[in-house]
């Protein structure tokens, strides 16, 4: 792209300027950045200001002698020296639509890249348990974690997405008690429900479809009866909804099947062979003080049980002996404590924890007129993904959870995201995509045949892009390649969210102050092809993010 044209002449300057023996060949890499301010130029680079402290020489003295090569490349309209010895370089006008023709080329594919170079890396979200349906806050996790993997895919890696089903423990016991319970209850029979048992009128729910299999044979079934029944009816809503919002898995990995193969004690062996594990107060402790936590942490309580962190331990082994080359995991931000105790055990069985990056997300709050709200549910005492999407539509949930930067709290206007206006940021993007197909439909109306990969090379026509309205525009599709690549790399889907945003008010801005279809032929055809490249960019992004590109709004 763009850049990378600038990023080869800026390297052919330093090329000449080791052969005039202004520096050596290794002196500096050609680092090229956008300038963060206006007027500073479309692109920059700090060589100067790097080999100058290697070579203990004048910044502005090493700049101006690059310059002199670079002012020689038909690329730029000007190049000029800032501050200290920064470059800034300005393009010519017409290099910017250069881009379209890759828009035309790659089509779906604008945007994707081999940076990931096909390295395997699994994605490890939502992962709830299965005791109730999912949570707003479970829904940013799955949102969250869809979009990375997709960002990645775009990105060149191989990704696997996985749920890690936790259901063993004493949560699922509890699980069981409570459907027993409600079982005997509507049976008539005596019941004590569990102190600390779910609460929810879906276990009401679980507990009736339970009785009409077996009825009053209940009474006398096994806890195995009402755990199983339980964790399948529950694990089936979870799969339901994470289908309707658009999210599918690879793989689902059962946390049971660490004990039945029994590599949670082959953990505890192997930390005990390396001295790493003693007894105290009947508990087994894990030595995590050596390394670096404020510590030592119990992975067996004296119960035997063992605590969260040990399956923990033993999961993310597995995860290195399947051959990840780098693992994500999405977590809420209740796990920040039990993040270091994790990353300590695989460091404690010789792996390299960093493959392993952990993002950790935020709550969500819902507000309603400027206040905080608690919907009313049957199902549970908390909302659900279901009703927060039958609210305001699944697009919506999807784009609002990503507006923020994970680690930022959510507080999610629902009268925002359900209005049909451009005050809402997800209808104002979607309908900058419905008003490019809009200008495609009045094109053909007047008889005009689409753009043509052929026409985006066309030299001619498109230096008719002039406006700055235009050029605008064309710099933003010339980022989007590099958005998208930065975005996964740095797990950070809400930069794409930003930019769709940032392009819809450019272009409806645009929209608004010129005629796409005019009586000039030439430039309207210039135009089109400009509206084309657009209508790809806002089709391929918001597939990025999991959204729909409507066609009409």
């Amino acid at each position: 792209m763009i850049k990378s044209q600038v990023k080869a002449s800026i390297e052919r300057g330093i090329a000449a300027g080791c052969a005039a023996g202004f520096w050596p060949e290794k002196v500096a890499d050609a680092v090229v950045e956008v300038p963060k301010r206006a007027g500073q130029g479309d692109f920059s680079t700090n060589f100067a200001m790097v080999a100058a402290g290697r070579l203990k020489a004048k910044p502005r003295d090493l700049a101006a002698q690059l310059v002199g090569f670079l002012e020689q490349d038909p690329l730029f309209a000007k190049v000029e020296i800032a501050g200290p010895g920064f470059i800034n370089l300005f393009l010519q006008t017409s290099v910017w639509a250069q881009v379209l023709a890759p828009v035309y080329a790659q089509d779906e594919r604008f945007g994707c890249s081999d940076a990931g170079a096909g390295k395997k890396v699994l994605v490890e979200f939502v992962s709830a348990n299965p005791t109730g349906p999912l949570s707003v806050g479970h829904g940013r996790n799955a949102v969250l974690g869809d979009s990375i993997a997709r960002l990645l895919e775009a990105a060149g890696y191989a990704v696997q997405r996985e749920y890690y089903f936790n259901d063993a423990g004493r949560q699922m016991r509890v699980l069981g008690a409570s459907t027993k319970a409600r079982c005997l209850e509507i049976l008539g029979l005596p019941a004590e429900f569990p102190d600390d048992g779910y609460q929810g009128g879906y276990i009401y729910d679980i507990a009736r479809s339970l009785i009409s299999e077996q009825g009053e044979a209940l009474q006398d079934a096994p806890d195995e009866v009402f755990v199983n029944h339980a964790r399948e009816a529950i694990f089936a809503d979870i799969k339901k909804t994470l289908n309707r919002i658009g999210i599918r898995f690879d793989s689902y990995f059962n946390e049971r099947s660490l004990y039945e193969k029994g590599l949670i004690d082959k953990v505890v062996a192997d930390l005990r062979a390396k001295n790493l594990v003693y007894e105290k107060d009947g508990a087994t402790w894990f030595k995590s003080t050596e390394f670096g936590l404020d510590q030592d942490r119990v992975i067996i309580k004296n119960t035997g049980e063992p605590t969260y962190r040990l399956p923990d331990i033993a999961y993310h082994r597995e995860k290195f002996a399947r051959g990840f080359d780098w693992m994500v995991n999405i977590f809420g931000s209740d796990h920040i404590a039990t993040v270091p105790d994790v990353l300590a055990g695989v460091r404690a069985l010789g792996l390299d924890d960093s493959r392993v990056t952990v993002v950790l997300y935020q709550f969500v709050t819902l507000m309603r007129g400027g206040k905080q709200v608690k919907m009313s549910t049957r199902k549970a005492t908390f909302v659900t993904v279901d009703e927060l999407a039958d609210e305001v539509g699944v697009d919506a949930m999807r784009f609002f959870f990503l507006m923020r930067k994970p680690d930022n709290l959510i507080e999610f206007d629902l009268d925002l995201a359900k209005q049909q206006s451009q005050e809402n940021p997800v209808y104002y993007v979607q309908y900058a995509h419905a008003r490019l197909c809009s200008i495609a439909r009045q094109a053909g109306e007047q008889g005009l045949a689409l753009p043509t990969a052929a026409e985006a090379g066309d030299q001619a026509l498109l230096s008719r892009l002039v406006e700055p309205e235009e050029l605008a525009l064309l710099k933003a599709v010339a980022a989007y390649p590099e958005l998208v690549s930065s975005a996964a790399q740095d797990l950070a889907p809400h930069r794409l969210v930003f930019y769709l945003m940032d392009l819809a008010g450019a272009f409806h801005g645009f929209y608004n102050r010129h005629k796409v279809l005019g009586e000039d032929a030439q430039l309207s055809r210039a135009r089109l092809l400009l509206a084309g490249a657009l209508q790809k960019v806002f089709r391929n992004g918001l597939a990025l993010i999991g959204l729909n590109a409507p066609e009409r709004m």
